[in-house]
C-alpha cells in the first residue's frame, strides 16, 4: 500500500508515520530526509543534487524524483510507501505516478491531517524539550511532575526551538496551503483524498487512519 500524508508542520504526520512503520512495515519517504541522504551517500543523484544546491539553486523536479525513485528501487515490493513532503506540484503528481508505475505500484490514499491554525499555533508555540535527553514537554498539555526538572533524566535543562513561534508557525501554514492546493483537485477526482482530524488525540487519529486503510487492506 502506498500513500501520500499531508499536513502542515506540527500537524502530527511524523507521529503518525512512526506508527505506521511500525505497525504495518511501511517506510516513511521524506524528501528532505532522502536528499539530505543522497548528498551524504554521493549516489549519482546526490552528486547532481549537491552541485545544484553549491550553486544556489533549487533542486528540479527531476532531481527528487529520482532521488524517490532511487528509494522506491530499495524497497521490497511488497513494502508499502509512505510520501511526506512529495508531490507539491501537479507535475510532481504525474512524476510519482510514473514512478509508481514502472516499479507495479499504484497510490491507494491520501490522507490529509486537517488542523485548527490557532490551535495549531497554541500546540506548537508550546514546545519544549529536556536539552539533555529530548523528552517533550508542552506548557499547557504536558509540564514535568516536578517543576523544572525532566521527567526522564532528571535534567534542569529546557530548550525550545527557535522557529517556534507564532509568526513563523502561521507562515508556514500559509506556505503548506499553497503548495498543497495544486495537487489536492486532482486527487480529489480520482477519489483518493480522505481528511483525519489532525487536532485529535494521537491514538484517535492513529485509530482514523487505520480505519482508513482497512478498506483495502
Amino acid at each position: 500500500m502506498n500513500i501520500i500524508l499531508l499536513g502542515p508542520p506540527g500537524a502530527g504526520k511524523g507521529t503518525q508515520a512512526s506508527r505506521l512503520e511500525k505497525d504495518r512495515g511501511m517506510v516513511q519517504l521524506s524528501t528532505g530526509d532522502m536528499l539530505r541522504a543522497a548528498v551524504k551517500d554521493q549516489s549519482p543523484v546526490g552528486v547532481k543534487a549537491k552541485a545544484v544546491m553549491d550553486a544556489g539553486e533549487l533542486v528540479s523536479d527531476a532531481i527528487v524524483s529520482a532521488i524517490i525513485g532511487e528509494r522506491l528501487d530499495r524497497l521490497e515490493a511488497n513494502t508499502g510507501a509512505i510520501f511526506d513532503g512529495y508531490p507539491r506540484t501537479a507535475a510532481q503528481a504525474e512524476a510519482l505516478d510514473i514512478l509508481l508505475g514502472e516499479r507495479g505500484r499504484k497510490l491507494d490514499y491520501v490522507i490529509e491531517l486537517k488542523v485548527d491554525e490557532d490551535a495549531l499555533v497554541e500546540r506548537i508555540v508550546g514546545r519544549f524539550t529536556c536539552a539533555e535527553c529530548g523528552a517533550g514537554y508542552h506548557d499547557k498539555y504536558k509540564l514535568p511532575r516536578q517543576a523544572g526538572v525532566c521527567d526522564k533524566c532528571g535534567s534542569h535543562e529546557f530548550k525550545r526551538r527557535p522557529d517556534d513561534n507564532a509568526e513563523t508557525v502561521r507562515t508556514r501554514m500559509a506556505e503548506y496551503r499553497a503548495k498543497t492546493a495544486p495537487i489536492l483537485p486532482i486527487y480529489e477526482a480520482r477519489r483518493l483524498v480522505h481528511r483525519v482530524d489532525g487536532m485529535g488525540q494521537i491514538d484517535d487519529v492513529t485509530r482514523e487512519i487505520e480505519a482508513i486503510l482497512d478498506r483495502k487492506s
